[in-house]
């Protein structure tokens, strides 16, 4: 069986999923439905980014740790790709120690 891998950006977490995100998420999720019906193993991913001045800043202006911001914007966006039927393979978060030590792995090889 042919691989296929498909991805979305890993959208930031200073605020709310938006129809940006709905947009480009249910896109990959019809490539990747078509793929699966063609008869490909597919690998889906999507995630959030929760590094950067935006997602300090947020949290800053909210009063809460980084982290605390970025567990309850996670939340908002599986809930969201929940209602969407979105058949992501896997969600990835920066914060992810797998994520981390794949960063770590890839800068080491440059």
């Amino acid at each position: 069986m042919p691989k296929y891998y498909i991805t979305t950006p890993i959208y930031y977490i200073n605020d709310v999923p938006h129809i940006g995100h709905a947009y480009t998420t249910c896109a990959a999720d019809v490539m990747a439905r078509f793929k699966r019906m063609c008869g490909f193993d597919v690998f889906f991913l999507t995630g959030v980014d929760e590094h950067g001045q935006k997602a300090e800043k947020a949290a800053t202006e909210q009063g809460i740790h980084p982290k605390e911001l970025a567990d309850n914007m996670v939340g908002k966006f599986t809930e969201l790709w929940k209602l969407l039927n979105i058949t992501n393979t896997d969600f990835i978060r920066t914060t992810d120690e797998r994520h981390r030590k794949a960063v770590q792995y890839l800068f080491n090889k440059i």
